[in-house]
């Protein structure tokens, strides 16, 4: 069984509706350097990230502190959009948040299965830094759960899972936050 570790980036400074690909605000660098403190005794391990600036800005610290590169993994990037606009994107993602994946497009069921083939492909254990919904995506995965959001998870934290290379089981999950805002 190989251990992944499945971090959701630190809070972003501008929301998923108004902004492309917003960096880290100052608490996201703060949760950040946090998330290398807490992980630095998992490692050294290969670190994974999203192409968005959030997730590579969180996964710096760590992969600094264990004097790896961060790979950057597109397949563990955010559910992608119709459109590029950012005034329809809010607005279209929590329609998403809501529904069941076989409920959704072909486009975004496509994304879902990229995510899950990325992790089952990890043939050691790391550490992907990527987003709310893909964690969701690879949690749904492992307990067979069709829901979009099967677990609120909060930025910087941490969820567990081991692969043998055909299925994943979540091994520890974070505790749910008390806010529902996706940024």
């Amino acid at each position: 069984m190989n251990r992944v570790v499945l971090v959701r980036h630190g809070d972003a400074a501008a929301h998923w509706s108004e902004h492309a690909d917003p960096g880290l605000s100052e608490l996201g660098q703060a949760q950040a350097r946090h998330l290398a403190v807490s992980l630095a005794p998992l490692g050294p391990l290969p670190v994974f990230t999203s192409p968005m600036r959030r997730c590579r800005e969180t996964a710096a610290p760590l992969a600094e502190s264990w004097g790896v590169t961060a790979i950057v993994e597109p397949r563990v990037s955010e559910i992608e959009a119709p459109d590029h606009d950012v005034a329809t994107r809010g607005p279209w993602l929590s329609e998403v948040l809501s529904k069941t994946w076989p409920e959704l497009p072909a486009a975004q069921q496509a994304w879902r299965d990229g995510v899950v083939e990325c992790l089952l492909a990890l043939d050691k254990p790391c550490v992907v830094v990527t987003h709310f919904v893909a964690i969701n995506a690879a949690i749904g995965a492992a307990t067979v759960d069709d829901r979009v959001v099967c677990h609120r998870v909060g930025n910087c934290t941490t969820t567990m899972l081991e692969t043998d290379g055909t299925s994943l089981m979540v091994v520890a999950l974070p505790a749910e936050p008390d806010t529902t805002e996706v940024r």
